[in-house]
């Protein structure tokens, strides 16, 4: 069996970027086959969600090695059942959520991840959907005189710029941990499709090279606005079992934080990335 109950259908959540998969049960065993098929579909539509799917940790993370080699993240303990899977909560009591801005994971690392699995354990009564974002249609829309201008652009990405916005990723973190900074190129070509995105992001970016940051500041706000352009994404509502892979060469993401005094239990994979070039 290859995991297929219906035919595999997809439903796009919007023009830019998103789709639902239905007609498949990844509890059941799922054929090399299948899986090329999803990653074809993840690559034309940049993140791809599953509904009711009950996955226990370890069969999420071996799911999850199906499309690639599955990395610690860089801050956070795994959990012990299954230390490749991370814990991402919000509790009754905070009012900060995990990473509760646009940004694409860890860019402040030499080679960011290529894509982040997250499947969905406890959901708020309402609230707490995530937003996604096509830096494919971002590069697009941009005029052909600042894409040119864009083009032999990088930019510096630290760990540094998130402790600021003071998200619990960060305060988990602690203070005092080593700062992370990697230099990225501003426009990146994807490996896979050879399609160009816009590669800098408000949690992570902070100064084109050469450039100090208040040089920098009036560009990257601009481009910072333009990439969560309505038109550019997609907005998921969760239910338990429901499982989000999305690609963080060509997408950002953004977790809204409306659920005050309610709990919100996420397990997270991180898949390894290479150099953006």
């Amino acid at each position: 069996m290859n995991g297929i109950g219906l035919p595999l259908t997809v439903k796009p959540l919007s023009g830019a970027i998103g789709a639902e998969i239905h007609g498949i049960d990844l509890c059941l065993p799922v054929s090399d086959e299948t899986v090329a098929r999803i990653r074809k579909i993840w690559l034309e539509y940049s993140v791809i969600f599953f509904r009711d799917q009950d996955l226990p940790p370890k069969n999420f993370a071996a799911f999850a090695r199906r499309f690639g080699e599955v990395v610690d993240y860089p801050f956070l303990k795994g959990l012990d059942e299954s230390p490749e899977v991370i814990e991402v909560a919000k509790l009754e009591h905070e009012r900060v959520n995990f990473g509760g801005l646009w940004h694409t994971d860890t860019a402040y690392l030499k080679r960011p991840p290529m894509g982040t699995m997250l499947v969905a354990r406890e959901v708020p009564p309402y609230g707490g959907d995530t937003l996604f974002a096509s830096s494919y249609a971002a590069y697009d829309a941009l005029s052909n005189g600042m894409k040119q201008l864009l083009h032999p652009l990088r930019a510096v990405n630290s760990s540094a710029k998130a402790e600021k916005t003071r998200t619990r990723e960060d305060r988990k973190a602690g203070e005092g941990r080593k700062v992370l900074e990697a230099e990225h190129p501003v426009v990146r070509t994807h490996p896979e499709t050879g399609r160009k995105a816009l590669y800098v992001n408000f949690g992570h970016t902070l100064r084109f090279v050469g450039m100090s940051e208040e040089e920098s500041a009036g560009l990257l706000d601009y481009l910072f606005e333009h990439q969560s352009r309505p038109e550019f994404t997609c907005r998921f509502r969760w239910e338990p079992g429901s499982i989000a892979l999305w690609d963080n060469r060509c997408a950002l993401h953004n977790p809204i934080n409306d659920y005050h005094g309610h709990r919100r239990i996420m397990h997270r994979v991180t898949l390894a990335g290479d150099r953006p070039q």
